[in-house]
């Protein structure tokens, strides 16, 4: 039982922030926060990503590309043109380090407005640093498990931000249904969409990009909004006001 709390637990904070800070924030600015609210949900999502954090500037440059070009052959994770899901995440993770090595630089559209911390990033991207992380799942589960089939789970947790990728990108442009009309394949998966805090409603976010709520009709719901709803109130974050 422990076990299972311990994946829950992990699935559920990494893609919150991947979700929260990574998307809403800083690939598409949907709320504004302080410099110390920023660092703290920097630091949050380098924590509980671990072994598998994403760089802030690379994540915003490429899912910006991925709405500009959704869909089309100068998409970065678009799954109709790789033939399955793994070569999906393997797609995106060459372009990915291209981004985050300084190895291509973006097109201007894509650049600047993005929160970088680059201690953070240094560290979040060492060898050492996600081997530690590894570690530390492993011995959890080394204490902890009670059944064989549970060490089974690692490999999610060692991938845990590309594997929410790439069920996002390859369900949400694959399976579902569509609200809109879109020039794209874009779909929302589940209308309550618990299982990935509202990023399966690819549809509904690819007509308002800037929204903050992805559930459009009545039967959707996505688990993040009411949260940031919340932060709003709190005075944490200030929603950014959208048509």
């Amino acid at each position: 039982m422990l076990i299972l709390l311990f994946f829950l637990a992990h699935w559920f904070l990494s893609l919150f922030f991947q979700t929260f800070f990574l998307h809403r924030y800083v690939s598409h600015k949907m709320f504004k926060t302080n410099k110390y609210w920023e660092r703290f949900f920097y630091f949050c999502t380098f924590i509980f990503q671990g072994s598998s954090f994403l760089n802030p500037r690379a994540y915003a440059i490429m899912h910006r590309m991925h709405h500009a070009y959704s869909d089309t052959e100068k998409d970065p994770h678009s799954p109709h043109f790789i033939k399955d899901i793994w070569g999906l995440m393997m797609k995106t993770k060459d372009i990915y380090l291209e981004y985050r090595q300084y190895k291509t630089e973006p097109e201007p559209a894509f650049r600047d407005r993005y929160p970088t911390w680059p201690l953070i990033d240094r560290v979040g991207d060492m060898w050492i640093t996600r081997l530690v992380f590894a570690a530390g799942y492993i011995a959890f589960y080394v204490a902890f498990a009670s059944y064989w089939w549970m060490f089974l789970l690692l490999p999610v947790h060692f991938l845990m931000g590309p594997v929410h990728g790439a069920i996002v990108n390859w369900c949400g442009h694959k399976y579902g249904y569509s609200n809109y009309d879109n020039d794209d394949h874009s779909k929302n998966t589940l209308p309550l969409d618990f299982l990935m805090m509202g990023e399966l409603f690819q549809n509904n976010h690819h007509k308002r990009p800037n929204d903050a709520n992805f559930a459009k009709r009545w039967f959707e719901f996505d688990p993040t909004y009411p949260i940031m709803r919340l932060m709003h109130r709190l005075h944490i974050i200030r929603l950014r006001k959208t048509a």
